[in-house]
């Protein structure tokens, strides 16, 4: 959000509509010029441009470590718990991945709770639901503090790929192609870079 001063500075008669939420949005029907997803490109029919490759963590929080113990192999997980992340919209559901020789590999555990939200997400992490996996920059916080810790540091999931996308007009809007373009610009910045993945 704070970079977004810099799109409106740019372009100041670019009015900017912004709505937040893990709701998958339909573009055409409902009228939207793009989105910001992260994760596997759902519908083929949609241009993506590419942004950036998140860096991913596993976190756990203190209470849940002192209860559980800390993992400190893949042979560990099994006497853990996950926090599931489930899609609203096609209700694929998410455990833990990680990169294994690779080749990213899902690995099963007993489930403590699942959610279909980021936010209620890392909320049930700090409250000590169980392991959950989460792009670096939006821990930053809850790491500095020692709410979370990281833990299996040594086998990291995979980069979470993050895309603008927008429905393939032939005539593409001007705004639309600033606002992606400054997009990619952004994104492609060193120190935003850094930033987003610690």
């Amino acid at each position: 959000m704070p970079a977004l001063q810099e799109f409106s500075q740019r372009y100041p008669l670019i009015e900017l509509e912004i709505g937040m939420s893990d709701r998958s949005v339909d573009l055409i029907r409902e009228g939207v010029d793009c989105v910001i997803r992260a994760g596997v490109l759902l519908d083929a029919s949609l241009v993506a441009r590419p942004l950036t490759r998140l860096t991913q963590i596993t976190c756990a929080s203190e209470g849940y470590l002192q209860r559980y113990g800390t993992p400190m192999t893949l042979e560990d997980l099994p006497q853990h718990r996950v926090i599931e992340y489930f899609s609203a919209s096609t209700n694929k559901r998410y455990g833990l991945e990680f990169m294994i020789d690779g080749q990213e590999r899902d690995i099963l555990m007993p489930r403590a709770l699942s959610i279909n939200n980021s936010d209620g997400y890392l909320a049930a992490c700090e409250a000590g639901y169980g392991l959950a996996q989460t792009p670096t920059y939006h821990v930053v916080e809850q790491l500095r503090s020692g709410s979370l810790r990281e833990v299996l540091s040594d086998f990291r999931p995979p980069a979470m790929p993050l895309m603008a996308l927008y429905p393939p007009h032939r005539q593409l809007s001007r705004r639309v192609r600033v606002f992606v373009d400054w997009l990619v610009e952004l994104f492609a910045r060193v120190e935003f870079q850094r930033r987003l993945n610690g």
